[in-house]
């Protein structure tokens, strides 16, 4: 009996060393201030609105960027009260939540299906609610300096540049002190499909993101469905069925890539020096 406690122990004890919200805990001395968020006005909609790409290009619906372009005098009031419906209820629409995903070549063998990557063509209104959202998480991130200065993808004033300028730095520096030095270059590969949902809502509430905001957040990533097509929805040849997604988050949204940050924010806690 005892040594099987002391094996319970031990168990307990490696699960929680390995939990990615400890390293944040060794790492930040003091927890940060709570994400302080506002309704949305027809002012900001509208720069929304204006924002997107005049495209024609839609999603499960059929309304492109370029029909809301057109017909944003007549639904921008409506949509204002939508918006403000759904940041005050903390609840994602439904309807919002359907992708279609088309495989997109990159390299190699076409037989190959780990040669193409997903993206996810996300309804319109979507976009202007994930917008919302963007511009209130990224405020907050920014003034409380969340993001590691390692970070450099997805970020605005952060260039390939500047990422390659400290790599060679970090080399010349190292050369000037007769050390050795060793790169290991790591290609991250359906990266955006690996974010778990769990873990990143833990992130999220340490950084601050309580309350309503995070509901609407946990709101928007779960119940998703996607459908795989290769040319248009047929439900046929080229598509496949709606399915349910537990995991990751969609590639071509706009919250993606700041959640993507978010959820590997804790690597230069654990590693000497690393450049992302």
């Amino acid at each position: 009996m005892a040594d099987s406690i002391k094996v319970d122990n031990n168990k307990a004890q490696h699960s929680s060393m390995i939990n990615p919200i400890n390293y944040l805990f060794k790492y930040y001395s003091k927890p940060f201030a709570t994400l302080n968020w506002q309704y949305t006005s027809i002012c900001e909609i509208g720069k929304i609105i204006k924002s997107l790409k005049f495209k024609n290009t839609s999603g499960y619906n059929g309304i492109s960027n370029r029909i809301i372009k057109l017909s944003s005098p007549f639904i921008i009031s409506p949509l204002t009260y939508i918006s403000n419906a759904a940041l005050s209820s903390g609840v994602f629409p439904d309807r919002l939540k359907y992708a279609i995903v088309k495989p997109i070549f990159k390299k190699g063998s076409k037989q190959d299906i780990s040669n193409y990557r997903s993206m996810s063509l996300l309804t319109s209104f979507s976009k202007v609610f994930e917008k919302l959202i963007y511009n209130r998480l990224y405020t907050h991130i920014e003034t409380n300096s969340i993001l590691v200065q390692e970070q450099y993808g997805f970020r605005m004033q952060h260039l390939t540049e500047h990422a390659a300028f400290s790599l060679v730095n970090s080399i010349l520096m190292a050369a000037n002190n007769n050390q050795i030095f060793v790169g290991i270059f790591c290609d991250l590969q359906k990266d955006f499909d690996c974010v778990n949902h769990k873990i990143l809502l833990e992130k999220l509430q340490f950084y601050g993101i309580y309350g309503k905001f995070k509901a609407l957040i946990e709101s928007y990533l779960t119940n998703r469905y996607q459908i795989l097509t290769l040319n248009k929805i047929d439900y046929n040849n080229n598509s496949s069925k709606w399915v349910r997604i537990n995991c990751s988050v969609p590639q071509g949204s706009i919250l993606g890539p700041l959640f993507f940050l978010i959820y590997i924010n804790v690597l230069p806690t654990i590693i000497i020096k690393i450049i992302m």
